[in-house]
């Protein structure tokens, strides 16, 4: 009998953690800590995912390798992170809290800034190539796989030959900030869409839209 009934809480637990698994999402925005990038184009990630957490009224600690945020919505929990590992090493932080809070690999998302995406475009993809971007690179090498789903903020190419890196690293000038503020909603309704609905339904809303003002 002893038997039987360690055997059915077994199960039980094992079901439970499952169904905890499947309501619970990872949201990782990239970008640096410090004063100095605050609100740079390179910080973008950070950007959005402090958007998301103001929206549902969630409220950030400092936790292991990270900011981080817990907010329930819809029956889901999203763990949202801003690591303070600095960009290049952003995935010590995505592996340890999708460990963690044993989150899906399916259930997670990565916000980042794209030089190759002009600025009226947001792109959700589900998997690919780091694309030279140094914190997906560190994700990538953290995980094992580029099978993970990405949101990237387009940033343009508006820069001479040579100077990607100041590009990145410097502030929205005057006139591209309403842009980036419709930008940054959108990419937080991307975010619900994608914990409510998948992936597939996410990128259908999001890819084709054009924010050209």
């Amino acid at each position: 009998m002893q038997t039987r009934i360690s055997a059915e809480v077994r199960v039980f637990y094992l079901l439970t953690l499952a169904l905890i698994s499947i309501m619970k999402f990872l949201i990782a925005g990239l970008g640096n800590i410090g004063n100095e990038y605050a609100h740079t184009r390179h910080n973008i990630g950070f950007d959005v995912v402090n958007a998301f957490v103001t929206k549902h009224k969630g409220s950030f600690r400092s936790d292991r390798l990270a900011y981080v945020a817990e907010v329930k919505w819809k029956g889901k929990i999203l763990v949202c992170i801003c690591p303070t590992t600095f960009m290049n090493l952003s995935g010590k932080a995505v592996r340890y809290w999708m460990d963690k809070e044993r989150i899906a690999l399916e259930n997670i998302l990565v916000i980042v800034d794209e030089v190759a995406l002009p600025l009226h475009k947001l792109r959700l993809k589900p998997r690919g190539s780091d694309g030279g971007h140094n914190g997906l690179k560190s994700v990538h090498e953290s995980l094992a796989t580029t099978e993970y789903a990405r949101l990237r903020f387009g940033v343009g190419n508006d820069y001479p030959k040579g100077m990607q890196s100041e590009f990145v690293l410097g502030k929205w000038r005057k006139e591209e900030e309403p842009l980036i503020k419709i930008k940054i909603d959108k990419a937080v309704e991307t975010i619900e869409t994608f914990a409510t609905q998948g992936i597939t339904a996410a990128m259908n809303w999001i890819n084709n839209q054009d924010f050209s003002l």
